[in-house]
């Protein structure tokens, strides 16, 4: 018995640690919106394995990089993720005047905040969008962009 009671804390601490490990932070309401698609501008495609991702964002913006400006606030950016030729969700990074400061310092990614939307174009609540900000903390340099090369390069035609 005296074994069991020194055992409590172990298994207590185990415990713990599987449900930290299995504990996910999914997506939170913010100020991202889904942009009407018709208005964009496809200027890159990324395959990867099954998946085709169509990469969009307005004129202005292409123009903004090109010229060597900053994005505007106002700007989307509209990853369109299909599989098997359908759209499987939507990642949007949203630009706004201040919105860094709706999140810690250390999440902060410029002023972009980051959506999952599913096809109907409804949030994705499963989606954890901590993530998204954390990988894009990493292109700080290049406007927390991925494809700023792709823009830079793109003169009308889509770069596959």
């Amino acid at each position: 018995m005296r074994d069991l009671f020194k055992r409590v804390p172990i298994l207590l601490a185990l415990a713990s640690a599987v449900v930290l490990v299995g504990w996910q932070v999914d997506a939170e309401p913010n100020r991202t919106t889904l942009p009407e698609l018709a208005g964009l501008v496809h200027y890159t495609t990324v395959r990867r394995g099954n998946v085709t991702e169509h990469i969009m964002t307005t004129n202005e913006a292409i123009q903004a990089v090109k010229t060597g400006q900053p994005i505007p606030d106002g700007t989307h950016f509209v990853l369109v993720d299909y599989r098997e030729g359908a759209v499987f969700r939507y990642f949007v990074m949203e630009k706004g005047r201040g919105w860094g400061a709706d999140y810690d310092e250390d999440r902060r990614t410029g002023d972009w905040q980051f959506q999952w939307f599913k096809p109907d174009g409804t949030i994705n609540m499963a989606e954890n969008t901590a993530r998204c900000q954390s990988c894009h903390s990493s292109r700080a340099d290049e406007g927390f962009l991925y494809t700023l090369e792709k823009l830079k390069e793109f003169d009308g035609a889509v770069v596959d």
